[in-house]
């Protein structure tokens, strides 16, 4: 596929991280076939699936919005940053399905609360280096492509940024489900609470303006006012989950 090989071109190693994600994402999707052990009501290895799979897409995202920085020694120092940490991230998710237990706010011991934290110190420089990756896209003034792709890039940065301390929220109770206890019945493959809030919701949503709001403002935005237009839907969307989630209410009521 040519977009693929562009991606090989732009960037190998998050190229190559990204295969690598999708890859252990499919064999985790494999595995709910072949092992029926469960964690919270699911099987074991869908945290992983969605965890890795995400990963990936992310990955081959910044691959290919990466090139649009000029300095090339900061795209090497950021793409390593987010293929270190994500890598040890994923590795801890994987590590605790195999072991049967939950990676996310898990505190019953010295071990998990060890790898919780682990995995919460990762998150944070992930987080710096998408803060730092935002602050080039911004000093940066020259692009080769149209204004309304830059902003794009730029306002998908600052949501997935915003989205992602949404998890101070969840960190705060320990859990993602608002109204009971985590391990209610969800929603196919996403598993979103179908009774009560669910925090993971506009956290979904608000991070993957990482790619649609690019695409849009590559493929639908004719100027940067329409940009964000789009743009400032999209926040009140995410925002409207945010506070149904807050308010113990399910996706659909």
């Amino acid at each position: 596929m040519n977009i693929l090989k562009e991606l090989h071109r732009r960037n190998r190693l998050l190229y190559w991280f990204g295969f690598f994600n999708i890859l252990v994402g499919i064999t985790c999707i494999i595995l709910q076939f072949t092992d029926g052990t469960q964690i919270l009501n699911v099987s074991r290895w869908l945290k992983p699936m969605k965890f890795y799979l995400s990963v990936g897409l992310m990955g081959w995202t910044m691959n290919w919005l990466l090139y649009y920085l000029s300095n090339a020694k900061k795209v090497s120092l950021y793409s390593w940053l987010i293929v270190v940490t994500m890598f040890f991230e994923n590795g801890l998710v994987m590590m605790q399905a195999i072991r049967g237990t939950t990676s996310h706010f898990n505190v019953n011991n010295l071990f998990n609360s060890m790898v919780f934290s682990a995995m919460g110190l990762l998150i944070l420089v992930f987080t710096i280096t998408f803060v730092f990756i935002t602050i080039q896209f911004f000093r940066q003034q020259e692009f080769i492509i149209i204004p309304s792709y830059v902003w794009g890039i730029r306002l998908g940065l600052i949501f997935f940024i915003l989205f992602s301390l949404e998890a101070v929220v969840m960190l705060n109770l320990l859990k993602h489900t608002v109204g009971a206890a985590d391990g209610s019945e969800g929603l196919p493959i996403l598993n979103w609470s179908k009774q009560y809030g669910d925090l993971r919701i506009a956290h979904f949503f608000g991070i993957h303006a990482l790619q649609l709001l690019p695409l849009a403002g590559y493929y639908i935005a004719k100027n940067k006012k329409q940009l964000f237009l789009y743009a400032g839907i999209y926040f009140f969307i995410a925002v409207a989950l945010f506070i149904e989630a807050v308010k113990g209410i399910p996706l659909f009521s």
